[in-house]
């Protein structure tokens, strides 16, 4: 857990969105700062330390063996589980630790392909070994080939929890330059594609949402050391 590693997202500009449908319409350019994103999602073994430490209630789905191996995404966490865990690391690493934007996630996911519709670019699913056949539980992180920034598994394998809430037409009226989502909402943005679905992995700019007290075991996070300019944001401060 505290052996965390991260690589460095550099700062810039990028293309975030897509035109497949309405709410990753319009496709907008984007300024974020320079951040660290960990390399692969939390595994169960370094959420089981969390649990161990803290009593936090048990992820849905923590005692099923199709779940359990070591180095296999944590799922079953919902949002405020999330923050839970990201408040506890950075006690732990005393260095501040977060969910990531949602304009980071994406930034991060293209791994400096703006223009492709994959992390890895614009081979599609059905050409690639990897994700073919039937999944009955997330496989190992860090398992897939990483993308142009050194990230693992991002895009495919579990939804990873972001930091915004969510509202279709945010693209809308989203601020150039470090987007943090709107300021009210019901649900919580997730990114990235999932075991459970036919398609395993999802297009770069593809968004997904859910109700931040849900438990679904195809959900798990990813931190990124955060900045200070935004350890706070909506309202929601992780300290």
């Amino acid at each position: 857990m505290r052996g965390t590693h991260f690589v460095q997202i550099p700062e810039g500009w990028f293309w975030m969105g897509g035109s497949a449908f309405h709410w990753e319409r319009p496709r907008h350019y984007v300024w974020v700062d320079a951040f660290e994103m960990a390399r692969t999602t939390v595994t169960r073994r370094e959420y089981a330390e969390f649990l161990a430490e803290t009593g936090n209630p048990e992820p849905a789905g923590w005692r099923e063996e199709v779940f359990s191996m070591p180095d296999q995404p944590v799922v079953g966490v919902n949002w405020f589980d999330a923050m839970s865990y990201c408040e506890w690391l950075s006690l732990a690493r005393d260095e501040a630790c977060r969910l990531p934007t949602e304009a980071e996630w994406e930034k991060a996911c293209r791994g400096g392909l703006d223009s492709r519709e994959f992390s890895w670019g614009d081979d599609p699913l059905k050409s690639i070994e990897y994700f073919q056949g039937e999944w009955t539980a997330p496989r190992p992180a860090g398992q897939w080939k990483p993308n142009g920034y050194g990230l693992m598994n991002i895009g495919d394998n579990v939804h990873e929890w972001c930091l915004d809430w969510y509202a279709e037409d945010y693209y809308q009226i989203s601020p150039e330059r470090n987007p943090s989502g709107p300021e009210t909402g019901t649900r919580r943005i997730s990114r990235g594609g999932s075991w459970r679905h036919q398609l395993k992995a999802s297009r770069n700019a593809h968004r997904s949402s859910l109700p931040p007290a849900y438990r679904y075991t195809d959900y798990g996070l990813r931190v990124v050391r955060a900045l200070p300019a935004i350890k706070a944001i909506q309202g929601s401060p992780l300290f």
